[in-house]
């Protein structure tokens, strides 16, 4: 009889060691060189049968049935075991089952435990778990000595919010930080549920408790119709915030934001950029730069600032304006009848090949397709300059279709450093066609200074006129007809033109203010003193006072 119940415990015995055999080979990312060995002794607590045999490991007891360990707060359990006392060590087979205190657990097929370096290697079907989180893959070492669990043949990590994958990474229970590497994918928030944001990245670390991902390396994170990609950065995926370093960009609805660094709310579709930052709205073939942008992709508002210039491209040359602040104001928006009204303040200046602009504020309407410039606002066309308190440029297509100046009105045509074209009145109007003027009115206390040129190219005579309206026709930019009611003037030869008469009373020549290029924009040059528009008092619309209302 005892025979026969050791010839099956043989048989037992050698299925146990023929299951190590075809274990893979243990793999442990950590040193063992130079690395402290613990001088606790691993116990055996509990085994239903314990043997020994010399002839198949002399230095190992072979343990069956409820197998039970103990190593300093450590307990370990298993179906089966191979006992190496002398190295303080064991393999364990089946149901495996490592537990230290209340919140970490870790189960397998197989486990190769090493009482002196502490690290224990657990293969197929692992499960790790701490408190809120758990890690499944295939291979797992974990180093109990730093309190610390790798994967090299994939893993992954999910938690309350999120799903991790990878092809390498590990995880310290202690302070709950993992690392990812290679194929790394954050879905977030976890399946079952519909993803909101996926991150694909190179390189990852991740916290569970915080919820915060860093991002080390090549990262690619999509959240609805918004992308970013960064090399460098952090993402909540608690609160969808992402914080970005290095130049990161961020895509929205071909519109796209790079800076040195970018915050994006994905919850509230906020997105702010800081230093040298490029904003680009493809659709509408127009861009900030600047040193701080902020775009909210829910109301469509947008503003830039510090350094800020708008660059529109949606015409044939490029123009360039710079001012302290620009702001971009969205309505009815993602509707048929969406659209915006863009505000620039202060000390703003416009260049393009063609035509250049100063002036204090600028706000652009795009429903009725107006620009309008306040505060001493000065345009100038090739040799032209037209001024006044006020400006109304109308648009249609993106092609300029009239201009309007009101209040002091004056259109400035420059032919030599002493004689110019003048025009003054308190209202002013030009019409284009095709890009080129075609008729310019003026009306109330109009004055006009215009030089005739003879045959020859030299200046003949100056005609002053004074009349209530004036309209000029031209051809090719030239005049071609003028038109007016009754009026009074003067023909005077050139050298016979008085002082008081070579100028209209408001006249002004600001060429010194004048952007040269598209670098010159951020050089503000104030009117010279003296020079600036008459303060014109009006009279306002009375206000109700308190007092004037009488009691009841």
């Amino acid at each position: 009889m005892s025979r026969r119940f050791g010839a099956v415990c043989l048989i037992a015995l050698f299925g146990v060691c023929l299951l190590g055999a075809m274990t893979p080979v243990k793999r442990t990312p950590a040193d063992r060189r130079d690395r402290k060995t613990s001088d606790s002794r691993v116990f055996l607590l509990h085994a239903d049968k314990l043997y020994f045999d010399d002839h198949i490991r002399p230095d190992a007891q072979f343990l069956v049935g409820n197998v039970a360990f103990r190593h300093d707060d450590v307990l370990m359990y298993c179906d089966s075991a191979l006992f190496f006392e002398g190295s303080n060590s064991f393999d364990a087979y089946g149901h495996v089952r490592m537990v230290q205190g209340d919140t970490l657990s870790l189960k397998g097929d197989v486990l190769f435990y090493n009482g002196l370096d502490q690290i224990a290697e657990v293969r197929h079907h692992v499960v790790l778990k701490h408190r809120q989180s758990t890690l499944y893959t295939d291979s797992l070492d974990y180093d109990k000595l730093y309190g610390r669990g790798y994967f090299f043949e994939g893993g992954r990590l999910v938690d309350q919010d999120n799903e991790l994958t990878s092809d390498w990474g590990e995880y310290t229970p202690s302070t709950r930080e993992a690392v990812f590497n290679y194929n790394v994918r954050l879905v977030n928030p976890a399946p079952p549920r519909k993803a909101k944001t996926t991150l694909v990245s190179d390189t990852l670390h991740y916290n569970t408790g915080t919820g915060i991902a860093h991002v080390v390396g090549p990262s690619n994170i999509e959240h609805g119709t918004s992308h970013i990609y960064s090399e460098l950065g952090y993402y909540n995926s608690k609160t969808d915030e992402s914080y970005l370093l290095n130049r990161s960009i961020l895509t929205n609805d071909g519109k796209r934001m790079v800076g040195d660094s970018v915050v994006w709310d994905g919850e509230q579709k906020v997105g702010k950029a800081f230093g040298n930052i490029v904003y680009t709205d493809a659709a509408n073939k127009n861009m900030f730069t600047g040193n701080y942008c902020l775009y909210n992709d829910s109301t469509g508002y947008s503003e830039a600032a510090d350094s800020a210039v708008v660059i529109d491209f949606s015409q044939k040359d490029t123009l360039y304006a710079h001012a302290d602040t620009f702001k971009v104001f969205s309505y009815n928006l993602r509707t048929d009848s969406v659209y915006r009204v863009m505000h620039a303040y202060h000390h703003l200046r416009a260049y393009r090949r063609d035509i250049q602009a100063v002036c204090d504020s600028l706000v652009y309407d795009g429903r009725d397709s107006v620009m309008t410039m306040y505060h001493d606002p000065v345009l100038w066309q090739e040799g032209q300059q037209l001024l006044g308190e006020e400006i109304k440029a109308f648009f249609n297509d993106s092609t300029i279709d009239s201009v309007q100046v009101l209040r002091q009105a004056l259109s400035v045509e420059r032919i030599d450093s002493i004689h110019y074209n003048q025009v003054t009145g308190n209202e002013m109007h030009s019409y284009f066609r095709d890009g080129e003027i075609y008729l310019t009115t003026s009306a109330g206390n109009v004055y006009v200074n215009y030089f005739h040129v003879g045959e020859d190219s030299i200046l003949a005579d100056m005609n002053h006129t004074e009349t209530t309206f004036l309209k000029i026709y031209l051809k090719n930019r030239k005049v071609d007809k003028i038109w007016m009611p009754a009026a009074t003037g003067m023909f005077y030869p050139i050298p016979l033109i008085p002082a008081d008469m070579l100028y209209v009373e408001n006249f002004a020549w600001f060429d010194y203010m004048r952007p040269v290029d598209k670098d010159d924009i951020f050089h503000w040059r104030p009117k010279k003193a003296g020079s600036e528009l008459k303060k014109i008092s009006r009279k306002e619309a009375p206000r109700q006072k308190l007092s004037d209302i009488k009691k009841k």
